[in-house]
């Protein structure tokens, strides 16, 4: 069997430098059955410790008939190795990912968003916070390919949700190098680290879509990449008013040890639809929701120890007995979706703090304009 290799034995260019043509990849035969070829890989250190798909010249063919881009086009520069990730070598992962072609358009706007300096994927990459990149995806193109934004929306069991997610993991270990203990020092890790990929439920969203919300045309699917924590539920099946959820969501952002509570940055609530309802029900815009958090989204400051206490003064905090500690400073450092499906839960994503800010572009082609549908890509 011929496979590509998935680009980890090439460190590529420095990060101020993405080239246009990035090198070609190395195609190895390899003998024996699925079982071999998967210890080949995981010997090598290609995988996320997970069986994978062989990455056959042929299927590596059939990913890129799904862009527009020629096959050693730079995409982004990946670090800690800062591994140029070329379109073959994101079409040879989402093979190994098991993922499908038509993900392809999907996958190279979630890689060209994580190299946003904005999103500081480097230190993301490093830190030793179990921080994951979440891929939001708004628009039509969500629909097309099936990525879920109902029931089990962070979870298991949809695979466009779990394959473009861990395309996504592969690429950020097998070219950028962020391999458990080396170039990703996390102390724990996360499940989120596997795959994080989510759809907006925009059907059940009472207010704009996120994208809409920050300008773009409703008809256009785009990336939006958040550096956070795995989902921390909030369960509310008490409130029967849009301020009593509100509370409840206020008291469990407002928490001590998480990154937002030491040093700001940009949490993210996704709400459930049917809480999502009542608070738009009883008049809240998504606007007064954020300032709503603002305001309630904190935590006492004397409850805190003793030398937690003090670095926070030391940063400016008033040292007094009502002192709150906010977890959303302003209604532009908190992000809101809709999504899951029937049942009153929520969830908060505490973020890596004030050391990224979320990422968004269009899904296009290649000369920057949006892509109506990815069936409009396939190339004989």
């Amino acid at each position: 069997m011929s496979a590509s290799t998935s680009g980890a034995s090439s460190a590529g260019a420095s990060a101020s430098r993405a080239s246009s043509a990035g090198p070609a990849a190395n195609v190895f035969r390899l003998t024996g059955g699925y079982s071999q070829i998967n210890r080949h890989y995981q010997e090598r250190g290609w995988t996320d410790g997970l069986p994978i798909v062989p990455p056959t010249e042929a299927d590596v063919r059939e990913f890129l008939r799904y862009t527009d881009r020629g096959p050693r086009e730079v995409v982004a520069v990946l670090p800690p190795r800062q591994g140029e990730c070329t379109v073959e070598r994101i079409a040879s992962n989402a093979v190994m990912a098991g993922g499908r072609p038509e993900y392809m358009p999907v996958i190279i706007a979630a890689i060209e968003t994580l190299a946003d300096p904005a999103f500081n994927l480097d230190s993301i990459q490093a830190t030793t916070h179990p921080v994951a990149p979440l891929i939001i995806v708004n628009g039509p193109i969500a629909k097309e390919i099936g990525i879920n934004a109902g029931y089990n929306a962070f979870g298991q069991g949809f695979h466009a949700n779990l394959t473009i997610g861990r395309a996504i993991r592969l690429l950020l270990m097998n070219v950028g190098g962020g391999l458990p203990g080396t170039g990703d020092r996390a102390t724990q890790g996360s499940p989120a680290k596997i795959a994080y990929c989510v759809a907006e439920n925009e059907d059940a969203n009472p207010w704009e879509p996120l994208h809409v919300e920050h300008g773009f045309a409703r008809e256009t699917s785009t990336i939006t990449a958040i550096a956070c924590e795995g989902p921390h539920n909030i369960q509310d099946h008490y409130s029967y008013t849009g301020l009593g959820i509100l509370k409840v969501v206020a008291g469990a952002m407002g928490q001590a040890g998480s990154n937002n509570i030491l040093a700001g940055g940009h949490p993210l609530l996704a709400l459930g639809p049917e809480h999502a309802a009542t608070i738009a029900r009883d008049g809240f815009s998504k606007r007064q929701v954020k300032e709503f958090l603002v305001e309630q989204a904190r935590f006492p400051l004397a409850r805190l120890g003793d030398e937690y206490r003090t670095h926070l003064i030391q940063r400016g905090l008033k040292d007094a007995p009502d002192t709150m500690v906010p977890a959303v400073h302003s209604v532009d450092d908190v992000t809101v979706i809709v999504t899951g499906g029937a049942g009153k839960h929520s969830c908060w994503q505490p973020t890596f703090g004030n050391q990224t800010w979320p990422a968004r572009r269009a899904i296009t082609r290649k000369d920057g304009t949006p892509l109506p549908s990815v069936a409009e890509l396939v190339r004989d």
